[in-house]
């Protein structure tokens, strides 16, 4: 199962902003409402609210960052009503080390999770990456495959309220815009499982397009921060 954050935890302090360098995969789904109306991650005070015709999930392998490198998996259901604005959310999200966990819940109350990681990343294109938790459960598996030319990756070209991202963490909002730039392929789901208590079974749903970003620098600003009920 994941790991909890101890109080008396030793970690590095990292506050915002941070520039990130790495590579990993987008993956835009379409998920079944079932599946989507029960993600028992999700906020209980957002689930009303939800609007999604396509999910996203996102494997990421951090080389560098201000916490050390890292590896993460996340999810992000569709868009919510934060206030009027609707807004994307990451509702579930494991990472490989307990510094990004500590610092990503600070930061920008991302709901970070620890459990290990295995991503072999391959010369023929073909990736795989295996989730397991502390008591050895597998959590997610996935094999990916890209193919095509390199391009450049739009994500410095969207205009800011396409980017901006909110978050609902202990009673509070975290909002930010996180920026990007690098490059881009085209890629497929070759095999993918998970198990549905840790993270949403993106298997039954449709992978509608993916995206190998084989390298990329990302920039998380400082989040702005307000109570949740003011």
């Amino acid at each position: 199962m994941t790991a909890t954050v101890a109080p008396d935890h030793p970690f590095i302090d990292a506050p915002a902003p941070w520039t990130l360098r790495g590579r990993g995969y987008i993956l835009a789904i379409r998920m079944p409402e079932a599946v989507l109306a029960n993600c028992q991650h999700t906020p209980a005070e957002l689930r009303a609210s939800r609007r999604s015709p396509l999910s996203l999930a996102m494997l990421v392998d951090y080389a560098e960052s201000p916490a050390g490198p890292y590896q993460e998996l996340l999810f992000i259901p569709g868009t919510f009503d934060f206030k009027g604005l609707r807004r994307p959310s990451i509702s579930r999200i494991f990472v490989s080390t307990m510094d990004s966990v500590i610092n990503g819940r600070r930061n920008w109350g991302i709901p970070k999770d620890r459990c290990d990681f295995n991503i072999d990343w391959q010369e023929d294109g073909i990736d795989r990456a295996e989730l397991t938790g502390d008591d050895g459960s597998s959590i997610a598996r996935l094999v990916l495959a890209a193919r095509g030319p390199r391009l450049p990756m739009p994500g410095h070209w969207l205009p800011k309220r396409l980017r901006t991202l909110s978050q609902l963490w202990e009673g509070h909002q975290f909002t930010l815009a996180p920026s990007a730039r690098g490059s881009l392929r085209r890629a497929r789901v070759l095999d993918w499982a998970f198990d549905a208590e840790q993270f949403p079974d993106l298997a039954q749903g449709r992978c509608v397009a993916a995206f190998q970003i084989p390298e990329f620098e990302m920039l998380f600003p400082e989040a702005s921060v307000r109570r949740w009920h003011d």
